[in-house]
C-alpha cells in the first residue's frame, strides 16, 4: 500500500486527534476527517494510513519513541470470546434492564462503562444470541417480501393518477368559476342599486318638473288675467273719452 509522504508532525498530530476522540467516545471517522481537513487528505486515505502506521509502529520501536506515541491508545483490543456461562449472564442482564424500562443500547453502554466500541460488541452480541435462541426454540422469523409492481398496479397507479390530475383540475375550474360567480354578483348588485339610485334621481326630478309646469302654468293663467283687466281699463277708458268728445261737438 503506497501513501504520499507524511511528515513526523503530521503523524503525531494524526494520533493526538484519534487519542482526543477516543477519550470523549467520539467515532474514529471524525477524526481522521478533521485531520484531512487539516492536511487537505481525503478521509479514507487518513484512515488506511492511520491503520498501517499502527500496524508499522507495532514492530519498530525506535521509530514509535522517536515520535512519543503510546501505542497501547490505538492498539485495538483483541476479542476474548464469550463463555457460555458469560453469555447467560449477560443476556440476563439486559432483560433486567428492558424491565426497568432501558432500551438494548442503553443497557450495552451501562456494561460497558461508556467504551464505544465495547458497547458495539455487546449490542452485536446480544443480537446474534437472540438470534441463536430463536432457532433452538424452532422460532421462525418472518421477513416480508419487497413486492414488485407489475403492469396491473403501474396501470392501477397510473389511473389513479390521471382521476388525482381529473380532479385537481376540475377543483381549480370550479374555484375559478366560484370566484368569477361571486365577481358578477357583486357587480350586478352594484350597477343595481346604481340604477335604484338614478330611478330615484329621476323620479324626484320629474315631481320637480311636474311642481315647475304648475306654478308656470299658474304664473301664466295670472299673466293672463292682468292682462285682460288692462285691456278693460283701457277699453273703459277710451270709452269715456269718446262720450266726452260727442258732447263738446253738439
Amino acid at each position: 500500500m503506497k501513501f504520499s509522504v507524511w511528515s513526523d508532525q503530521e503523524v503525531k498530530d494524526l494520533f493526538q486527534v484519534v487519542e482526543k476522540c477516543k477519550n470523549v467516545n467520539r467515532p474514529l471517522k471524525e477524526a481522521f476527517l478533521e485531520h484531512g481537513e487539516i492536511y487537505h487528505r481525503k478521509g479514507n486515505s487518513v484512515r488506511n494510513y492511520y491503520y498501517h502506521e499502527v500496524d508499522n509502529l507495532e514492530k519498530d520501536e525506535k521509530r514509535r519513541k522517536r515520535l512519543q506515541i503510546d501505542l497501547s491508545k490505538h492498539l485495538k483490543n483483541k476479542l476474548v470470546p464469550f463463555s457460555k456461562r458469560q453469555e447467560e449472564e449477560f443476556l440476563q442482564k439486559i432483560e433486567e434492564y428492558k424491565k426497568q424500562g432501558m432500551s438494548v443500547r442503553s443497557a450495552c453502554i451501562k456494561l460497558s462503562g461508556g467504551d464505544m466500541t465495547l458497547m458495539t460488541r455487546l449490542q452485536n452480541k446480544f443480537q446474534n444470541l437472540k438470534k441463536e435462541k430463536a432457532k433452538k426454540d424452532n422460532i421462525i422469523t418472518f421477513h416480508k417480501r419487497e413486492k414488485r409492481l407489475n403492469m396491473n398496479d403501474i396501470n392501477s397507479l397510473f389511473l389513479g393518477l390521471v382521476k388525482l390530475i381529473k380532479k385537481m383540475a376540475q377543483e381549480e375550474v370550479e374555484a375559478k368559476f366560484k370566484e368569477e360567480k361571486e365577481t358578477n354578483e357583486f357587480l350586478l348588485k352594484e350597477a343595481y342599486n346604481e340604477l335604484n339610485e338614478k330611478t330615484k334621481e329621476l323620479k324626484a326630478l320629474k315631481a320637480d318638473y311636474q311642481i315647475l309646469k304648475s306654478d308656470n302654468l299658474k304664473l301664466k293663467e295670472k299673466m293672463n288675467k292682468l292682462f285682460q283687466n288692462k285691456n278693460e281699463r283701457l277699453k273703459e277708458k277710451f270709452n269715456g273719452l269718446g262720450g266726452n268728445v260727442d258732447k263738446l261737438k253738439a
